[in-house]
């Protein structure tokens, strides 16, 4: 069921998903957190969409927050929505005027009680997402430098305010990587000597899987640069010979590890959806991340 709602406030916002869940033929609905979808008019669409896919594995109460002109009158609009393809429900809220300003009061009282909130912004971050004002209701911050005009600074742009419980989704899109990267040296008896990473200087997950190499094996990685989009090669040398990790193509690449004979594994992009269920799985400040960004500050 979906409710409009036009010139509103929380209040009738809160009363109005008693409706429709009772119009659902479900007063109760069990779900495990709120996510507050932070975006505006252009992404609203696919970015609401991802976040539907995403409530099948986490049943989750999903607020869409548009933040319209500043100027003007405060005006509050909103719209309802329960059970179409979700098993959880979602509000899209549209807030302009002066209430821009205050959106947090507007968001605030449809949180679910007792339960985690986390907050992703599909496009442009706020400077610092632990200290804005929506930013503050969550547990998790979720940023995405990929989706920005100039992705490799935007990175380091919200790296530098880091708090526990931040995230970009640069990160999370290099666990497969990462994942190939402790196989290949859990089966090479050698110590890594050096290694190169070869990738777009634009390309940020590139950025912080250099950072992660040096800060976890104490060397010096070399970034080799190129005009491909995604991460084209790793080659970690050691005394015993080269772990090398080559793209095939967009979906797969070549695996070496010294002793053992080359073989193709799957390595291509995952969707989004795919990506924010994984960092949904812990909501708990992530420590590698944080002394992966660390280094790449004081590196770069």
């Amino acid at each position: 069921m979906e409710i409009a709602l036009e010139n509103t406030n929380s209040s009738r916002i809160a009363r109005a998903l008693v409706k429709a869940r009772s119009a659902a033929g479900s007063p109760a609905m069990d779900m495990v957190l709120t996510l507050l979808v932070v975006t505006d008019d252009e992404n609203v669409s696919e970015a609401l969409k991802t976040a539907t896919m995403l409530s099948r594995e986490h049943p989750s109460r999903i607020i869409g927050v548009i933040l319209g002109d500043g100027r003007g009158a405060a005006k509050l609009n909103a719209k309802v929505r329960v059970g179409e393809s979700s098993s959880g429900e979602s509000i899209l809220l549209r807030i302009s005027g002066e209430l821009t300003k205050h959106a947090e009061s507007v968001v605030l009282p449809l949180l679910l009680p007792d339960s985690p909130v986390v907050v992703w912004w599909p496009g442009k971050p706020p400077a610092d997402p632990s200290k804005d004002a929506i930013g503050q209701l969550a547990r998790r911050r979720l940023t995405d430098a990929e989706a920005t005009d100039s992705p490799t600074r935007s990175l380091k742009a919200v790296a530098r305010a880091y708090s526990p419980g931040d995230t970009d989704l640069s990160w999370t899109r290099l666990t497969p990587w990462r994942a190939l990267l402790a196989a290949a040296l859990d089966q090479s008896p050698g110590e890594v000597t050096g290694g190169t990473v070869t990738a777009s200087a634009s390309n940020p997950a590139a950025t912080l899987l250099v950072a992660w190499l040096e800060s976890r094996l104490g060397i010096s990685i070399t970034a080799k640069r190129t005009d491909a989009e995604q991460i084209m090669s790793v080659v970690l040398n050691t005394s015993v010979g080269d772990v090398v990790i080559e793209r095939i193509d967009s979906t797969s690449c070549q695996f070496s590890v010294p002793g053992s004979s080359p073989r193709e594994v799957p390595l291509g992009a995952r969707p989004l959806a795919m990506l924010l269920a994984e960092d949904l799985r812990r909501l708990d400040a992530d420590d590698i991340y944080a002394d992966t960004i660390h280094h790449m500050l004081e590196n770069s």
